[in-house]
């Protein structure tokens, strides 16, 4: 398949727009990550999805709409407590879990009587989603389990060839995923921490739950049962103090491994090792969330044998960041105190 890369003007929206109508797949930026879009109520159209990430049938997807008056057409009631959520985070990094009325197919739901619903304020999705004039289901686009795209580049180096196309709006801005609340219950839950905070979703309904996704068997969101966001090397989450650290980085250089290192300043400019990419401040964690996708693919273009990455507070959106490093992490090393 020939895969058409086109830049985000007008008349390439028009192109994908008459793409995704003719029940073909493409790839969209959004404030979170690149979404690999196509017509949720089209079961042929969806199953190119799961086609070309290898995405396994029981993991939903989240459907995208243009504005929160479209919600009602794919749900069967909207709670006082959802219509809160909707009216605080939406447009934005969120997406809310409610019953699904059947217009969406199966496969977007995996089969449960819920749908995720976001409406994400990157410009260049909300022109395409006005111009198709279609609702959207729309995974990260990325190969399953890898790390998810934060440019066009990402996208077409892992998807070049398996999608009729790729909008180009330049790189994304929050980049982690957003974050998902089931509003079917009469308390929340976060089910994926995200681009909103916990603390900024209970300064508007109070107190909500977080998912504990390890038990998961039947997902009603992404990012819950299976693992994802893997580098190509085996990642280690390295929690503990500087000489700790160097500590790692030094055994696994004693073993004959080319270590790679992602971590924030002041630390990385304290550490020692074969090659490093800088993940913004400590201090900053946003500027940490924007760039782990991007630092995560970076050691694919290396020789890296092994990559230590550090670990951070899990206030705010560190619990997002966290979430994401442990999912991607083959495994956890802590230092005895």
């Amino acid at each position: 398949m020939k895969t058409n890369y086109l830049d985000s003007t007008e008349r390439s929206l028009t192109v994908a727009a008459e793409l995704l109508n003719k029940q073909e797949i493409v790839a969209f930026p959004t404030e979170t990550v690149y979404g690999l879009g196509a017509d949720a109520t089209n079961e042929a159209a969806v199953s190119k999805i799961f086609q070309a990430k290898g995405r396994p049938a029981d993991n939903p997807l989240i459907v995208h709409v243009h504005d929160p008056q479209q919600i009602t057409d794919y749900v069967t009631e909207i709670p006082e407590i959802a219509q809160q959520l909707i009216d605080a985070f939406m447009p934005g990094p969120f997406t809310i879990i409610l019953k699904s009325n059947g217009t969406v197919t199966e496969t977007v739901t995996a089969g449960l009587d819920t749908v995720a619903i976001r409406i994400p304020n990157h410009p260049v999705a909300q022109a395409l989603l006005a111009q198709a004039n279609l609702p959207l289901a729309a995974p990260s686009a990325n190969l399953s389990g890898k790390p998810s795209p934060t440019t066009a580049e990402h996208v077409y180096h892992d998807l070049n060839g398996r999608i009729a196309g790729i909008i180009d709006g330049g790189a994304t801005g929050v980049g982690l995923e957003s974050t998902v609340v089931d509003a079917t219950g009469e308390i929340p839950v976060i089910l994926r921490p995200g681009g909103i905070t916990r603390s900024e979703i209970e300064n508007v309904i109070g107190t909500v739950e977080l998912a504990n996704s390890l038990k998961v068997t039947q997902p009603k969101s992404p990012g819950m049962k299976y693992n994802h966001y893997e580098p190509d090397a085996p990642l280690y989450l390295i929690e503990g103090d500087n000489n700790f650290f160097q500590e790692q980085i030094r055994h696994f250089q004693q073993q004959g491994n080319k270590v790679g290192v992602i971590a924030s300043a002041p630390l990385i400019d304290q550490l020692h090792v074969d090659i490093s990419y800088p993940c913004g401040h400590r201090e900053h964690l946003s500027e940490v969330a924007a760039k782990l996708y991007y630092a995560l693919r970076y050691f694919n273009d290396t020789s890296v044998d092994i990559i230590l990455a550090e670990t951070f507070p899990t206030q705010g959106i560190g619990e997002a960041i966290m979430n994401r490093l442990t999912k991607a992490a083959t495994n956890h090393l802590k230092q005895n105190i």
